[in-house]
């Protein structure tokens, strides 16, 4: 069992910037590929970043390519999404996900989700 605790969020201007966190527990957090997602309100949850267990790769949503950066420190456990330019449109609730199986995590199936934490950008 993996437990998943994201940090960071809160509320921002455009064109600002944050650093998310979510940091694992109960489990090897370097045999898991990790994700973040996103869900505005009345929308589904979407895909915005994944990254290997190793962090040799990442993948990104187009709508994110050039402004966010995923990353993970697994001495630390814990796995990163450096927002940038952040726009309204970014505007949700942000959740972590982890997988023992890359695809499944790009996919939207992962084994483990955290409980989110929420992003609002003003205009």
């Amino acid at each position: 069992q993996v437990q998943l605790v994201e940090s960071g969020g809160g509320l921002v201007q455009t064109g600002d910037s944050l650093r998310l966190s979510c940091a694992a527990s109960g489990s090897i957090f370097s045999w898991y590929a990790m994700g973040w997602f996103r869900q505005a309100p009345g929308k589904e949850r979407d895909f915005v970043a994944a990254i290997s267990r190793s962090g040799d790769s990442t993948y990104y949503a187009d709508s994110v390519k050039g402004r966010f950066t995923i990353s993970r420190d697994n001495a630390k456990n814990t796995v990163y999404l450096q927002m940038n330019s952040l726009k309204p449109e970014d505007t949700a609730v942000f959740y972590c996900a982890a997988g023992q199986l890359s695809v499944r995590v790009r996919l939207g199936t992962p084994d483990y989700w955290g409980q989110g934490t929420q992003v609002t950008v003003s205009s």
